[in-house]
């Protein structure tokens, strides 16, 4: 039998932009109902009458929330475009409905220490309530029932502070409000552990003197516990590398998502000195050796399973050792090409010169650019079982067991030289280098190819054809590049639109597509994808990166362009002339494609 009539929840009186409590707290307190919410989401449209009314009947008690129950029948929406109603989705379309403030719970953006000092975790945990801001006079609270708020008027009495409301996701309040709480405890304790015992540096001169202090200890079970859930929050963040940076007053985290570096948290100096003596530890490095810089690696267990390699640097700063952990996951190393962002006739290029039996193949690009990535993946589809793929790096960047690694060692001799020169002994047929820094390396590189193998290797150049020059300047003749290299490809890498929630938006300025476009002509496009922003880009309207290529092959013509007194200029126009595209032009395609905005290309690419 269906559900008798209810009636509609009403909004908050206005004005309720604000959600402060002086606002919404004239009504009794109500709880969300399963009934209201569905006739709300009939009389929108978005599903059903005999949907609706088959779950009112359903009275189901396996979820805390109406909410949860909804979204759980994953219905796709009756209005376009027929979405599923995902539990995000559900709780800002009713925040609108109610008139209630809607927000996203994003802990990159909550400073732990100071909302969690707002109140005790069993408070929260009574009332179902999580403080997400606070500042200004103002304690910003978020809640899953926002006419529920008998608590606001004692809580504003205890703090003096205004109180605003806001409507969150219940299993985000939930699962946060264990993981904020817990995470503030280990904090506290930390320090408080710390009290007394670790003397800080606040200037350069006693930088040195660090090592001498006592310190926490590195397993106190607050810090493992701090560690652990930076690891496990940067790996579901997507994070590509942490930074953990001691400051005059306090340790700062950030974390670099999608190439962009965001602040998670303030940290107390003598929590950060722990956790950094904790990651040391781990990484096998020599804890007390605070006055030199030492790299290391962790491999760890992401929450779903996933093996991930973290590559661990530290460096001795001003006020006490910074920590970088660049993060590694397989499937950096199992990517195809398409996935990179190869084009079709970029591809064709590219796998067309490394199907050859000898010779130098280089990757250019500055540091951060994803030269390492495409070495990677290149060298992953070359390393069959009829072939001996061995690498020389500086480091070994992630450990993979298609191939033999070497890693240079300066301090006992093995350097980028001395290393090809061994793996020349050791019958292989590719080898990768990982960068050519100097006339040695190159020298070697060139002997390595002369004899019959491929060699993979990077520099750092701003375009294909610079590189010439580049090799030129380390004393390589003419006649050797010539005879050893195949092809050059230069790199960069742009942030992607996200696909959730790009949309259409006006074309990019005329001068704009000019300069990208050129020496090539190429029409305006009428209509291009712009960055709109949505909670599966954390609101940044950008999703991942991609690849843009510009690949010279060493074709008869330029060859002959090759000597003592090469001009780049001379190069490059002959190699358009041939069909290399210039990195601009491969931007150019990726945003009539709609897979980036003018914006990120013009930030990385050379428009000269």
């Amino acid at each position: 039998m269906a559900s008798s009539p209810v009636k509609t929840p009403r909004a908050p009186p206005a004005p309720a932009a604000e959600g402060t409590k002086e606002q919404v707290t004239k009504t009794p307190d109500r709880r969300l109902r399963l009934e209201d919410i569905l006739k709300l989401m009939v009389a929108d449209g978005l599903v059903s009458t005999t949907e609706a009314e088959k779950l009112a009947r359903s009275r189901t008690q396996r979820f805390e929330t109406p909410l949860e129950l909804i979204s759980d029948q994953k219905w796709h929406s009756l209005a376009p475009p027929r979405k599923v109603i995902t539990l995000d989705a559900l709780v800002e379309w009713l925040a609108g409905k109610l008139g209630v403030p809607y927000q996203h719970i994003d802990p990159l953006k909550i400073d732990l220490v100071a909302v969690t000092a707002t109140m005790s975790n069993a408070y929260a945990e009574r009332y179902r309530i999580l403080p997400v801001n606070v500042g200004g006079g103002i304690l910003t609270v978020a809640t899953s029932e926002p006419f529920v708020r008998s608590w606001a008027d004692e809580l504003e009495q205890i703090l003096r502070l205004r109180i605003k409301l806001v409507f969150a996701n219940p299993q985000d309040i939930r699962r946060f409000l264990g993981e904020f709480f817990s995470l503030a405890r280990s904090m506290k304790k930390a320090q408080e552990t710390s009290k007394g015992d670790i003397s800080l540096a606040r200037n350069f001169e006693q930088l040195v003197e660090l090592g001498k202090h006592g310190q926490l200890d590195a397993n106190d079970q607050h810090v493992v516990h701090i560690v652990d859930w930076l690891w496990q929050y940067a790996f579901e963040q997507r994070a590509s590398d942490i930074h953990i940076e001691p400051r005059r007053d306090s340790g700062v985290v950030r974390f670099r998502i999608d190439g962009v570096l965001h602040q998670v948290y303030a940290i107390p100096n003598p929590v950060l000195i722990a956790m950094t003596s904790r990651i040391k530890l781990l990484a096998r490095m020599e804890i007390v050796e605070k006055r030199r810089p030492q790299d290391g690696r962790i491999k760890t267990i992401s929450p779903n399973g996933t093996e991930i390699e973290l590559r661990i640097s530290t460096m001795p700063t001003a006020f006490g050792e910074k920590v970088v952990m660049r993060i590694f996951t397989p499937d950096v190393l199992v990517r195809d090409f398409e996935e990179l962002g190869f084009a079709g006739e970029d591809r064709e290029r590219w796998e067309k010169m490394i199907k050859e039996p000898y010779g130098i193949i280089l990757v250019t690009g500055p540091t951060g650019s994803g030269k390492t990535t495409t070495l990677y993946s290149t060298m992953k589809q070359l390393a069959t079982p009829e072939v001996n793929v061995c690498s020389i790096e500086d480091p070994i960047e992630m450990i993979a067991p298609e191939f033999n690694q070497m890693q240079v060692q300066p301090g006992i001799g093995v350097d980028f030289a001395s290393g090809v020169r061994t793996l020349l002994r050791q019958d292989p047929d590719i080898i990768m280098v990982g960068e050519i820094r100097d006339r040695d390396t190159a020298d070697m590189a060139v002997q390595a190819a002369l004899t019959g193998h491929l060699v993979l290797s990077s520099l750092h150049t701003n375009d294909a054809p610079t590189a010439i020059t580049r090799l030129l300047d380390l004393g390589v003749p003419p006649y050797l590049i010539n005879s050893t290299v195949i092809g050059v490809m230069a790199q960069r890498l742009v942030r992607t639109l996200c696909p959730h929630c790009k949309k259409a938006g006006d074309p990019p300025e005329a001068d704009t597509w000019r300069m990208l476009t050129a020496p090539f002509v190429a029409d305006l496009p009428q209509q291009v994808q712009t960055a709109a922003g949505c909670l599966e880009c954390r609101m940044t309207g950008y999703y991942g990166r991609l690849g843009l290529y510009e690949i010279m092959a060493l074709s008869a013509s330029l060859r002959h362009l090759i000597h003592k007194e090469s001009d780049d200029a001379k190069i490059r126009e002959v190699a358009y002339k041939e069909g290399m595209k210039p990195l601009r032009v491969s931007g150019a395609m990726k945003i009539a494609q709609g897979f980036t905005t003018p914006e990120e290309v013009v930030k990385v690419v050379p428009l000269g």
